[in-house]
Protein backbone atom coordinates (compact mmCIF):
# COMPACT_ATOMS: atom_id res chain seq x y z
CA UNK A 1 0.00 0.00 0.00
CA UNK A 2 2.48 2.43 1.18
CA UNK A 3 6.09 1.82 -0.84
CA UNK A 4 8.14 4.74 1.38
CA UNK A 5 7.32 8.15 3.65
CA UNK A 6 9.19 10.81 2.99
CA UNK A 7 8.78 14.40 5.07
CA UNK A 8 9.53 16.14 8.02
CA UNK A 9 10.63 13.79 11.12
CA UNK A 10 8.81 14.90 14.08
CA UNK A 11 9.15 12.40 16.79
CA UNK A 12 11.75 10.12 17.87
CA UNK A 13 11.80 7.29 20.23
CA UNK A 14 12.69 3.84 21.04
CA UNK A 15 11.46 1.43 18.15
CA UNK A 16 9.68 4.50 16.85
CA UNK A 17 9.70 7.66 14.35
CA UNK A 18 7.08 9.94 12.71
CA UNK A 19 7.18 11.62 9.51
CA UNK A 20 4.78 14.24 8.79
CA UNK A 21 3.77 13.97 5.34
CA UNK A 22 1.70 17.17 3.77
CA UNK A 23 0.11 17.77 7.19
CA UNK A 24 -0.11 13.86 8.49
CA UNK A 25 2.05 12.36 10.95
CA UNK A 26 2.42 8.48 10.09
CA UNK A 27 3.72 6.56 12.72
CA UNK A 28 6.58 3.85 12.03
CA UNK A 29 7.87 1.18 14.01
CA UNK A 30 11.69 0.89 13.26
CA UNK A 31 15.06 -0.16 14.59
CA UNK A 32 17.65 1.88 16.57
CA UNK A 33 19.89 1.28 13.24
CA UNK A 34 17.24 2.97 11.05
CA UNK A 35 16.71 5.86 14.05
CA UNK A 36 20.63 6.85 14.22
CA UNK A 37 19.81 7.57 10.84
CA UNK A 38 17.16 10.24 11.54
CA UNK A 39 17.07 13.64 13.34
CA UNK A 40 13.94 15.56 14.90
CA UNK A 41 13.14 18.78 12.46
CA UNK A 42 14.84 17.22 9.54
CA UNK A 43 13.77 15.64 5.99
CA UNK A 44 13.57 11.79 6.79
CA UNK A 45 12.64 8.92 4.08
CA UNK A 46 11.32 5.65 5.03
CA UNK A 47 10.74 2.77 3.14
CA UNK A 48 7.98 1.02 4.36
CA UNK A 49 5.67 -2.20 5.22
CA UNK A 50 2.28 -2.20 6.64
CA UNK A 51 0.99 -5.49 8.60
CA UNK A 52 -2.14 -5.71 8.47
CA UNK A 53 -3.90 -8.26 11.60
CA UNK A 54 -7.67 -8.56 12.82
CA UNK A 55 -6.79 -6.03 15.77
CA UNK A 56 -4.56 -3.91 14.21
CA UNK A 57 -3.01 -2.08 11.41
CA UNK A 58 1.13 -1.24 11.83
CA UNK A 59 3.29 0.46 9.54
CA UNK A 60 6.83 -0.26 9.67
CA UNK A 61 9.89 1.77 8.28
CA UNK A 62 13.13 1.63 7.32
CA UNK A 63 16.34 3.54 6.01
CA UNK A 64 17.30 1.69 3.47
CA UNK A 65 15.61 -1.18 1.29
CA UNK A 66 18.13 -3.48 2.14
CA UNK A 67 16.51 -3.11 5.69
CA UNK A 68 13.10 -3.79 4.52
CA UNK A 69 13.91 -6.67 2.70
CA UNK A 70 15.92 -8.05 5.58
CA UNK A 71 12.93 -7.32 8.09
CA UNK A 72 10.24 -8.77 5.61
CA UNK A 73 12.36 -11.92 4.79
CA UNK A 74 12.61 -12.06 8.97
CA UNK A 75 8.73 -12.42 9.31
CA UNK A 76 8.03 -14.57 6.73
CA UNK A 77 10.27 -17.17 9.42
CA UNK A 78 7.69 -19.26 11.41
CA UNK A 79 7.78 -17.41 14.99
CA UNK A 80 9.19 -14.45 14.60
CA UNK A 81 6.73 -11.65 14.12
CA UNK A 82 7.31 -8.08 13.45
CA UNK A 83 8.46 -7.14 17.32
CA UNK A 84 11.05 -9.96 17.09
CA UNK A 85 12.15 -8.93 13.70
CA UNK A 86 12.64 -5.10 14.67
CA UNK A 87 14.78 -6.66 18.11
CA UNK A 88 17.14 -8.59 15.63
CA UNK A 89 17.35 -6.11 12.93
CA UNK A 90 18.53 -3.57 16.30
CA UNK A 91 21.22 -5.71 16.94
CA UNK A 92 23.07 -5.96 14.09
CA UNK A 93 23.32 -4.05 10.90
CA UNK A 94 21.80 -5.52 7.60
CA UNK A 95 25.33 -6.98 7.00
CA UNK A 96 26.00 -8.76 10.48
CA UNK A 97 22.47 -10.13 9.82
CA UNK A 98 23.28 -11.50 6.59
CA UNK A 99 26.64 -13.06 7.61
CA UNK A 100 25.47 -14.62 10.71
CA UNK A 101 22.80 -16.20 8.36
CA UNK A 102 25.00 -16.93 6.22
CA UNK A 103 28.20 -18.75 8.45
CA UNK A 104 25.33 -20.86 10.60
CA UNK A 105 26.22 -18.15 13.89
CA UNK A 106 23.10 -18.58 15.92
CA UNK A 107 24.76 -17.22 18.94
CA UNK A 108 24.97 -13.73 17.23
CA UNK A 109 21.14 -14.13 16.70
CA UNK A 110 19.90 -15.40 19.98
CA UNK A 111 21.87 -12.19 21.69
CA UNK A 112 18.27 -9.78 19.89
CA UNK A 113 15.98 -10.10 22.88
CA UNK A 114 13.05 -12.78 22.35
CA UNK A 115 15.21 -14.70 19.96
CA UNK A 116 16.04 -18.26 21.78
CA UNK A 117 18.20 -21.14 20.16
CA UNK A 118 15.36 -22.66 18.56
CA UNK A 119 14.13 -19.55 16.60
CA UNK A 120 17.69 -18.36 16.11
CA UNK A 121 18.26 -21.76 14.29
CA UNK A 122 14.70 -21.77 12.23
CA UNK A 123 16.15 -18.39 11.16
CA UNK A 124 19.35 -19.71 9.67
CA UNK A 125 17.32 -22.79 8.22
CA UNK A 126 15.15 -20.87 6.39
CA UNK A 127 16.95 -17.89 4.88
CA UNK A 128 20.45 -19.01 4.13
CA UNK A 129 19.40 -20.02 0.61
CA UNK A 130 17.32 -16.48 0.39
CA UNK A 131 20.04 -14.43 1.56
CA UNK A 132 22.79 -15.52 0.08
CA UNK A 133 25.99 -14.02 0.41
CA UNK A 134 25.77 -11.48 -2.47
CA UNK A 135 24.82 -8.36 -0.25
CA UNK A 136 28.27 -8.94 1.85
CA UNK A 137 31.70 -7.21 1.56
CA UNK A 138 33.80 -8.95 -0.87
CA UNK A 139 35.83 -9.96 1.70
CA UNK A 140 33.37 -11.17 3.53
CA UNK A 141 31.53 -12.90 1.12
CA UNK A 142 34.85 -14.80 0.59
CA UNK A 143 34.65 -15.88 4.47
CA UNK A 144 31.13 -16.98 4.27
CA UNK A 145 32.07 -18.97 1.41
CA UNK A 146 35.32 -20.68 3.08
CA UNK A 147 33.01 -21.10 6.27
CA UNK A 148 30.56 -23.22 4.41
CA UNK A 149 33.67 -25.99 4.27
CA UNK A 150 34.33 -27.87 7.50
CA UNK A 151 37.98 -28.47 6.16
CA UNK A 152 39.71 -24.83 5.23
CA UNK A 153 42.19 -23.44 7.48
CA UNK A 154 39.71 -20.27 7.25
CA UNK A 155 37.17 -22.46 8.83
CA UNK A 156 39.47 -24.13 11.68
CA UNK A 157 40.87 -20.24 12.54
CA UNK A 158 37.06 -18.98 12.92
CA UNK A 159 36.06 -22.48 15.32
CA UNK A 160 39.00 -21.38 17.29
CA UNK A 161 38.22 -17.92 17.87
CA UNK A 162 34.88 -19.17 18.67
CA UNK A 163 36.23 -21.75 21.66
CA UNK A 164 37.72 -18.21 23.15
CA UNK A 165 33.96 -16.96 23.37
CA UNK A 166 33.72 -15.11 19.95
CA UNK A 167 30.62 -15.35 17.47
CA UNK A 168 31.03 -17.04 14.40
CA UNK A 169 30.17 -13.75 12.77
CA UNK A 170 32.86 -11.21 15.29
CA UNK A 171 34.96 -14.31 14.06
CA UNK A 172 34.60 -14.16 10.52
CA UNK A 173 34.64 -10.43 10.19
CA UNK A 174 37.87 -10.11 11.69
CA UNK A 175 39.21 -12.78 9.21
CA UNK A 176 37.40 -10.85 6.26
CA UNK A 177 39.94 -10.22 3.70
CA UNK A 178 42.63 -12.74 4.15
CA UNK A 179 43.93 -15.34 2.36
CA UNK A 180 42.35 -18.24 2.18
CA UNK A 181 45.51 -20.69 2.65
CA UNK A 182 46.83 -18.48 5.58
CA UNK A 183 48.04 -21.00 8.15
CA UNK A 184 45.71 -21.22 10.92
CA UNK A 185 48.05 -20.20 13.41
CA UNK A 186 48.48 -17.14 11.61
CA UNK A 187 44.91 -16.55 10.98
CA UNK A 188 44.29 -16.97 14.62
CA UNK A 189 46.61 -14.43 15.73
CA UNK A 190 45.11 -12.12 13.28
CA UNK A 191 41.87 -12.38 14.31
CA UNK A 192 42.93 -11.70 18.11
CA UNK A 193 44.59 -8.71 16.83
CA UNK A 194 41.65 -7.52 15.12
CA UNK A 195 39.01 -8.57 17.49
CA UNK A 196 40.98 -6.84 20.70
CA UNK A 197 41.65 -3.70 18.57
CA UNK A 198 44.57 -3.69 17.79
CA UNK A 199 44.11 -3.66 13.99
Amino acid sequence: MFYYLSGTVTHIEPYLAVIDCGGVGYACRTTSYTLSALKKGDKGKLFTHLNVREDAMELYGFATQEELNLFQHLISVSGVGPKSALAVLSDMTPDQLSLAVASGDAKSLRNAPGIGPKVAQRIILELKDKLGTDGLAEGMQEVAAQLRSETTNMSEAVSALCVLGYSQSEAARALAGMAADTPVDELIKHGLKALSGGR
